[in-house]
């Protein structure tokens, strides 16, 4: 069993990771991990998490009572609690504000996308909790909802969450949302995603025995638009495909105005494809353009001012 001196070194170990990576600011993000069964190791209020030492962190009980500690508990620890009392599974829990990841929860669009394998066997899907202002019992509420299905989760307008057997496993996860996020952020700048297809999927989750993955719920493949209850599955948008194991991304149509541009773009220009898809959004919500699409149509604008 960790003793207590190493898990108060590996919280500090691994604030100044997290800081480092600029997934937090200032004085962002918590950190705790049970101490035994009754007891949790939880990082201050109010304290950089890249500059922390061990004597700093605080003691508390499972009901969050603190025991030990020249400082109060996090702010987010009843977020922290409510993950202990629906996952007994858990030992640690890693909460902070990732960039790129909160660039999605902000946008309101979850990582649930078959693209990566590895992110596939790992943690399936990544939803996205409902707002709830921060510090209070609705962010718990909020958390609720996913946490028994999912390791890791974005949460909206605010950052994310991950949960892990320990420390480091929780930690590990928050770098993948992040790396996943980022990766997913370039393909779309790009054009499109190739997506994993719904077999390829399903053998993927077969795969999690033979790596020793133990994930709290089951994959979920279904096609994009449909909703299934994310509280017992890790939903995943995956498209069925006859023998190809990826699938491009399709852009959707939009739907059009009369004209079906603005009309300061020519019928013939190279950006009218483009500002017939800015002209509504597709089906999902979001609205895909390549890099050269969007010059593109930057170009048209500014010519049309002068």
């Amino acid at each position: 069993m960790t003793t207590e001196s190493q898990l108060r070194a590996d919280i500090v170990e691994i604030g100044r990771r997290m800081y480092a990576r600029g997934y937090t600011a200032s004085n962002d993000g918590n950190i705790s991990v049970r101490l035994g069964s009754e007891r949790l190791l939880m990082t201050p209020k109010s304290v950089c998490k890249g500059f922390m030492t061990p004597d700093m962190m605080c003691i508390t009980d499972l009901s969050g009572q603190k025991l030990q500690g020249d400082r109060d508990p996090s702010s987010e620890m009843l977020m922290h609690l409510e993950v202990y009392r629906q996952r007994p599974d858990v030992q640690a829990v890693v909460h902070v504000h990732p960039p790129t990841a909160t660039g999605f929860a902000v946008a309101g669009i979850p990582l649930d996308r078959a693209v990566l394998a590895e992110v596939l066997t790992t943690l399936g899907s990544i939803p996205i909790a409902e707002y709830a202002t921060p510090s209070t019992r609705e962010l718990p509420e909020a958390v609720r909802k996913y946490i028994k299905a999912h390791d890791g989760m974005l949460l909206a307008n605010h950052g994310a969450l991950t949960v892990g057997t320990d420390l480091y496993s929780a930690y590990y996860k928050m770098e993948t949302i992040e790396h996943f996020a980022h990766i997913s952020l370039v393909a779309r700048i790009l054009g499109r995603e190739n997506l994993i297809s719904r077999d390829e999927v399903l053998r993927l989750q077969e795969l999690r025995g033979t790596y020793g993955i133990k994930a709290p719920a089951p994959i979920c493949a279904t096609d994009d638009g449909m909703v299934l209850n994310q509280a017992d599955c890790q939903v995943v948008q995956a498209p069925e495909s006859e023998g190809a194991r990826l699938v491009p991304d399709v852009v959707r149509p939009s739907r059009e105005s009369p004209s079906g541009r603005p009309p300061s773009i020519a019928a013939n220009s190279p950006a009218n494809d483009a500002a017939r898809r800015l002209d509504g959004p597709a089906d999902d919500g979001e609205i895909r353009l390549t890099y050269r699409e969007l010059s593109q149509l930057i170009e048209e604008a500014i010519k049309a001012l002068r």
